[in-house]
Order: structure tokens, then C-alpha cells, then sequence
């Protein structure tokens, strides 16, 4: 045999057989978390397709097939809802608003605060304060819900609107978050150089960390927000009058009244579906802050 074709028959350096069917066999392997990704979003929209279909099906429509088809309702389901109680489901949606929206902006206000001071200052207990906000981070709300209840009751708040919007002031998630943002983007040498030109500590703070750590604060408000907006055993333990309750307390007592009023179904399933409408507009407002220079405070500065 020649020389010329032993070195068309000898594989080229540096592959092995099969070599020809590796690049196919990691792309085929690639695929595996892209499908199980594909399976569990599914699994988790499958059941909002549902409230969303379901919702536009009338009372005979809905308890009679199961089908992923729209139905002709939505218009009467939301009529009846809107009537319903001379409009009770608006005042919870209006009550969730307010827990949600002024608990959260509350919150991010005293998380920002506290987080940026845990991140810049040095002084004698500083780690042990964290400490103990990264155990309440691990902490259970459910733990903290009957305690909160005693104390509001000592102070002769329960059933009010502050025994619900006062405990969700402080969130340690929140403070923990904001303390590590702001430990990263906030430059140290910024505000020293601040402190030369003779900047007090609160102008610092308002004029040049706050407005490098708005992409964190906002992932901060938008944590707090569907927190608070899907709180549910708190207004349970601290509320009694229903005009008070927020509006998954409220969907709850739809659902214990559907028990003996089927009807009451529908309406239900509508007020879930507007309930969740909220939160998707809210996602889609903020999410332009996350791309957000972190450096535009220091520079506007």
C-alpha cells in the first residue's frame, strides 16, 4: 500500500472514533434541561391557563365539561362580581393595595436604610445585628404570626389596618438584600471622596448611594409587594371585620361560601384571575429599572 493512502486511511491527529457523532450527542444531552425547563413551566402555567379560561365560562359552562375552550360569561361573571355584597371584592382589591403598596414602600425605605448602614459604617455589634437578620430570614412568618397577634392586642390594634401593615414593615429578607447591593455598588471611595468635599452623611446617602442601589431597592419592593399582596394567615389571625380584609381573605370566604352556594364558583374564579392582573402589571413596570447603570447615581452626582 502507498504512503498516500495510508495517510488517507489513518484518522487525523488528535480524534478518536467517533468523533463524527460528538457534537450531535451533546446537543442531544443540551436538550435534556431545556425540556425539563419546558416541563416545569408548564407545570406551573398550566394551572393559570386554567383560571384565565375558566373565568370567562358562565355557571352551567363551567360544572359541565372540562375543556381548555373560552366561554361566554366573563362579561356576566364580572357584572355579578362588581354586584356582589354592593361591591365588597373592589374594597379587598383596594385593602390589598394598600397592605401591598404602603407596606412595601415601607419597607424598602427602612430596608435601603439599614442595609446601607450595615454595609459602610463600622461599629461594635455590627456583625451580630446581621446575624440575627439572617436568622430571621430562615424564620418561618408562620412562627412569628401568634406573637405579632399578642402584642398588636396589647396595644389594642387588631382588627385595624395598621395590626396588618405594621409587622410588614420590617423584612430581614429585604434588609439582608439591600445590605449586600449595597456593599457592591456602592464604591467606598466615593464616599469618602464625598465626605472630603464636605457632604454630610444623610446628603450622602439620599444623593449618591440611594441612587446607585435603585435596582436592588426595586427588587427589594417588588419582593415585599407580592409578599404582602399574597399574605394570607396574618390578615387571618388579625382580622375579624370583612370590609378590612384583603383580597385573598376575601377569595377564602368565597370559597367557604361556595361550599353551600355553588354558584358563588364562578365568582371566585374571576376575582382570581383579577387578583393576579395586579402582580403581572407591576412586573412589567419595574423590570426597566433592572437595567439601570449601577454607576448613573455617582455620575449625575
Amino acid at each position: 500500500m502507498s504512503s498516500l493512502a495510508l495517510r488517507k486511511a489513518a484518522p487525523a491527529a488528535g480524534t478518536t472514533p467517533g468523533t463524527a457523532q460528538g457534537p450531535p450527542l451533546r446537543r442531544r444531552i443540551a436538550l435534556v434541561p431545556t425540556v425539563a425547563l419546558l416541563l416545569g413551566a408548564l407545570y406551573c402555567l398550566l394551572p393559570v391557563a386554567w383560571v384565565v379560561i375558566a373565568s370567562t365560562k358562565s355557571g352551567s359552562e363551567l360544572f359541565s365539561t372540562f375543556t381548555f375552550l373560552p366561554g361566554t360569561g366573563f362579561t356576566e361573571n364580572l357584572s355579578d362580581l362588581s354586584a356582589y355584597r354592593d361591591g365588597v371584592y373592589w374594597q379587598w382589591m383596594g385593602n390589598s393595595a394598600l397592605y401591598a403598596g404602603l407596606g412595601a414602600l415601607l419597607s424598602t425605605a427602612v430596608s435601603s436604610v439599614s442595609g446601607y448602614a450595615l454595609a459602610t459604617y463600622r461599629f461594635r455589634g455590627r456583625e451580630a445585628i446581621f446575624n440575627v437578620l439572617l436568622a430571621g430570614v430562615l424564620m418561618p412568618p408562620v412562627i412569628l404570626a401568634v406573637p405579632q397577634y399578642l402584642l398588636l392586642a396589647q396595644a389594642n390594634l387588631t382588627d385595624s389596618y395598621l395590626s396588618v401593615l405594621l409587622p410588614q414593615i420590617l423584612s430581614p429578607y429585604g434588609v439582608y438584600l439591600s445590605r449586600i447591593y449595597a456593599a457592591a455598588a456602592v464604591p467606598a471611595d466615593v464616599v469618602e471622596a464625598a465626605r472630603m468635599d464636605g457632604a454630610n452623611e444623610w446628603r450622602i446617602f439620599t444623593r449618591i448611594a440611594l441612587p446607585m442601589m435603585i435596582p436592588g431597592l426595586v427588587t427589594v419592593f417588588l419582593f415585599q409587594f407580592v409578599a404582602v399582596w399574597n399574605n394570607f394567615l396574618l390578615p387571618f389571625i388579625m382580622l375579624s371585620d370583612d370590609e378590612k380584609f384583603p383580597i385573598t381573605l376575601g377569595l377564602y370566604t368565597l370559597l367557604e361560601q361556595g361550599a353551600n352556594t355553588p354558584a358563588l364558583y364562578t365568582l371566585l374564579i374571576t376575582g382570581a384571575f383579577l387578583a393576579v392582573l395586579p402582580l403581572v402589571a407591576l412586573f412589567l413596570v419595574v423590570q426597566r429599572f433592572w437595567s439601570l447603570d449601577l454607576l448613573s447615581g455617582a455620575v449625575k452626582s
